[in-house]
């Protein structure tokens, strides 16, 4: 199969070229990285590049939580635009096969469950609670504490930044596509994704990322809240492996397939902080209780789907991937 891997020069993508080649398939990088005139948005070159491909795997995005609002244009441009573009082209073209970097950041908040309400959606937390260090999120119903549990593709989507916005729009042009062209789509709902070659020291990348450049620099991981918030970090190679097998599986004309991609193995991000910190040999994380407005508090998915579905799972244990990151090289910014 001959696969155009827009952002493949990235972090994430450079693996899933990788995996590709690895498979017996035949990868055309596309990045402007890697070439400045590969740019998702310009509808020429999208066209040029399509010639005589099979499928596509749409990682081109900016990601992260950014800056503050004043970058929302550069998201959408980047993000909604580019696949815009891209699926128009891919129409054209005549390719009916697409795997999209998705987000588990879709979700917002995860799953919460009250002892006497059953499954509940808290809001966006207050900011008078964070300021006071309340950081877990209450019952909407009683107030009362609420126990966090595994996100299903079926919960409902409740984008909470910007980013996250973007890659929910992502998905829904991913599905427009397909009903309109007959096309296939997956949409790789990813965690917090880590591993070699992850970018370092900018406001996009990351908490994994941060954590790992501060090691380096001698100093002290700073960990937000108090540490306690629940992710699911999966290790890009196993990321890259889940595309593969999303392209090779059996399509479903028409239509745009979630899946949730995660290790199956919360951990908190303090957890995180502590592994790293201790496979690099110090200095410990320090925990602040400062906050970021546009985080949530916990999300963590449940991955079942693509595991009975496709027949992936991640290989990469928590521990053994942590001592890797925590001597791997990075990519600058």
């Amino acid at each position: 199969m001959r696969v155009l891997v827009t952002g493949g020069a990235g972090f994430i993508g450079s693996q899933i070229v990788e995996a590709l080649v690895a498979h017996g398939h035949e990868p055309v990088l596309y990045d402007v990285r890697a070439d400045p005139a590969s740019d998702v948005r310009d509808p020429d070159a999208v066209r040029r590049a399509l010639t005589a491909v099979d499928a596509v795997c749409h990682q081109a995005a900016m990601v992260g939580l950014g800056v503050d609002f004043a970058d929302a244009p550069e998201y959408v441009s980047h993000n909604d635009l580019g696949t815009a573009v891209l699926l128009a082209a891919m129409a054209g073209a005549g390719v009916r096969r697409l795997v999209l970097a998705g987000s588990m950041v879709v979700y917002g908040e995860g799953r919460y469950t009250c002892a006497r309400h059953g499954t509940v959606r808290p809001g966006p937390r207050a900011v008078a609670d964070l300021d006071a260090g309340r950081f877990e999120p209450p019952c909407p119903v009683c107030g009362a504490a609420l126990s966090p549990g595994l996100v299903g593709e079926d919960a409902p989507v409740d984008p909470r930044n910007v980013y996250a916005t973007t890659k929910l729009t992502q998905e829904h042009l991913a599905a427009s596509w397909a009903r309109a062209t007959g096309g296939s789509a997956v949409a790789l709902r990813y965690h917090n994704v880590y591993g070699p070659g992850m970018p370092r020291d900018t406001p996009y990348a990351g908490v994994a990322s941060f954590f790992r450049s501060a090691l380096a620099r001698g100093e002290a991981p700073r960990v937000f809240e108090d540490g306690c918030q629940r992710r699911d970090f999966v290790h890009v190679r196993d990321v890259a492996s889940a595309n593969v097998a999303a392209l090779e599986a059996s399509s479903r004309d028409g239509a745009l397939t979630s899946y949730n991609t995660g290790s199956g193995e919360p951990h908190t991000v303090g957890e995180m902080a502590r592994a790293l910190a201790g496979a690099h040999g110090g200095p410990e994380p320090v925990v602040t209780g400062e906050y970021r407005l546009g985080d949530v508090r916990h999300i963590t998915a449940d991955s079942a789907r693509l595991r009975a579905e496709l027949g992936w799972k991640a290989e990469v244990g928590f521990a053994e991937g942590m001592r890797e990151f925590a001597g791997a090289g990075m990519r600058g910014a």
